[in-house]
């Protein structure tokens, strides 16, 4: 099990490069709107995005200095359907147009948007000086969040901001103390990818994420979902070097890192959720990256395994390719997350999983593909779901109409 976990790179291996270039060209050649074209009195399920204004006529309309609107929150949905929407794609509209328009027309009724994204940019500008230095400098920045997310509540959509913990390119850059090392070189060590990494047991990177996570619920965000939070699980790991977790037990340093934002989040009133690996699921053990299903259960509101039937390695339950049998594998490793749970005394209703809206390898996963998995999670005993596709397109002819 250990050995095919190092395939299982799950949401990293699927973003990839590719989407971020054709954002980042779009965003810079010519952004023709933003979400504050939008009159503020009109819901946001009646709105088209207008792509006539420019963004100097937008900042002419909506100036740094204006009165934000106040901040309020929504109630989480009895069941959470929910879809993913970056940075890039947040603020970019035509791109925004497209998710936004599957909030209008679908079941869908939450969202999740990046807060702080594997390269440790924030997307908005922070409220708390102290995040200062990584609040959208570079990379995708979503100009005026505060209203975006007011527009949202007032059609009542349920809205997680989503922050990368460990992997976070500028911190370990910037503090290559806390950084894991490369034995062999004595730089910093890269993972198959090429990224480098927070060591998991910094404890200045618990406080700076708790901070973060409070700013961004101060902005209105309904609750704040924790992803990377674990240790690297491919690239020659035998080469790293952990400054501070040493040799401690990888799943004991996480627990811990659990527990901790336990603790703040209960004490703030903030609605948490973690992701986790897939397999965690039906693994006895931490997949030498410190996750364990039973200890996020005890420590977060929900925890969303990301059960991509594309990452499963070959043979997995005797499935020669699991992504050809999308109905199975999530009826299966979903099914013993719900057993889990109830083993550990709480209700399987806490897991919420992320379910493949995106191709990698074949078959091409389409409408059929989607609803089949969608199926899957409800025969499991489970009612909430979210979908991750790194281009946000989304097959929304699998989603019910609204």
């Amino acid at each position: 099990m250990r050995k095919h976990s190092h395939k299982l790179s799950q949401k990293e291996h699927a973003m990839g490069g590719v989407f971020f270039v054709a954002f980042i060209a779009f965003f810079y050649v010519g952004i023709t709107a933003t979400i504050l074209s939008f009159t503020h009195s009109t819901p946001i399920k009646n709105i088209l995005l207008s792509e006539t204004a420019t963004s100097t006529a937008l900042f002419e309309t909506f100036p740094e200095t204006e009165t934000f609107p106040p901040v309020t929150h929504v109630q989480i949905p009895a069941a959470v359907k929910a879809a993913y929407m970056s940075a890039c794609v947040a603020s970019t509209p035509t791109m925004r147009d497209r998710v936004i328009n599957l909030i209008n027309t679908t079941e869908i009724n939450s969202i999740v948007i990046d807060v702080k994204d594997s390269t440790g940019i924030m997307s908005y500008k922070a409220s708390d000086p102290a995040l200062l230095g990584t609040d959208g400098t570079a990379g995708c920045r979503i100009f005026h969040l505060r209203e975006l997310l007011s527009l949202l509540h007032k059609d009542n959509v349920y809205i997680i901001g989503r922050i990368s913990v460990f992997q976070d390119e500028y911190s370990a850059k910037q503090r290559p103390e806390i950084a894991i090392k490369n034995k062999k070189t004595g730089g910093l060590w890269k993972d198959s990818g090429g990224k480098v990494w927070i060591d998991a047991g910094s404890k200045d990177t618990w406080d700076y994420t708790v901070a973060l996570a409070k700013d961004a619920y101060s902005q209105g965000f309904d609750e704040i979902n924790f992803d990377y939070v674990r240790f690297p699980s491919d690239g020659k790991l035998s080469d790293m070097i952990l400054p501070i977790s040493g040799t401690n037990e990888k799943s004991e340093v996480i627990k811990s890192f659990f527990e901790f934002l336990n603790t703040e989040m209960k004490t703030a009133g903030i609605t948490t959720s973690a992701d986790l690996f897939g397999m965690t699921t039906t693994s006895s053990d931490d997949l030498n990256i410190g996750q364990i299903l039973e200890s996020a259960l005890s420590n977060f509101d929900y925890v969303s395994p990301m059960v991509y039937p594309s990452h499963y390695p070959k043979g997995f339950n005797g499935w020669s390719n699991p992504n050809a049998h999308p109905y199975d594998v999530i009826h299966f490793v979903m099914k013993a997350g719900a057993d889990r749970a109830i083993a550990a005394s709480t209700t399987p209703l806490k897991i919420r999983p992320w379910l493949q809206d995106f191709s990698l390898g074949t078959p091409k996963y389409g409408k059929k593909e989607v609803e089949e998995q969608i199926q899957a999670t409800y025969d499991a005993g489970l009612t909430s779901w979210m979908l991750w596709d790194p281009s946000n397109q989304y097959a929304g002819g699998a989603l019910l109409r609204e």
